[in-house]
């Protein structure tokens, strides 16, 4: 199965802070979820895809919170400069590969103004996070294509299991 995974938990220096969000290699999980991830990479056509960086964003680059959530989105880093057209030009270009690949089912950054699926941070860059979804994620969901994030490897390897059973 293809599948869209964010860059960062590839192990790409792509994060805001120039960083990563490995999975393998990130003590935060578990040998078993690194295993299924492993399994995940294995059996499955990956494509690595940042937003923020497609949408023309630098590495590093200084944090950014969605400072409003309904059209009109605004996109804010904490400078107060004005993101909106990065986020929202990332969103459609990896609706574009997805759409251009036939990718149904997306691996996420938890919590990103573009890849969080459950929660974002609230706008006020003060770490409170709320329920809500990233710009990404928010747009994939639209269009039918399944976003999980890192904290649902199991449910992701679930899923991937199920659906190749069926093949």
């Amino acid at each position: 199965m293809k599948i869209l995974i964010s860059s960062c938990l590839l192990g790409e220096d792509v994060r805001y802070d120039g960083g990563n969000s490995s999975i393998a290699y990130t003590n935060s999980f578990t040998f078993s979820e690194k295993e299924k991830f492993m399994d995940i990479l294995c059996e499955n056509e990956i494509y690595s895809f940042c937003p923020e960086v497609s949408g023309g964003l630098p590495t590093p680059r200084p944090p950014a919170e969605i400072i409003s959530t309904k059209k009109p989105f605004i996109v804010k880093n904490e400078n107060n400069d004005d993101v909106t057209i990065n986020f929202l030009m990332g969103a459609k270009n990896t609706l574009d590969l997805c759409l251009s690949e036939n990718i149904k089912v997306a691996l996420l950054k938890s919590n990103s103004p573009s890849c969080g699926n459950e929660k974002i941070y609230d706008g006020t860059f003060s770490s409170n996070l709320v329920e809500g979804q990233g710009l990404t994620a928010k747009l994939l969901l639209e269009n039918d294509i399944l976003v999980f994030n890192e904290s649902q490897i199991n449910e992701l390897y679930k899923f991937l299991t199920k659906s190749n059973k069926g093949k």
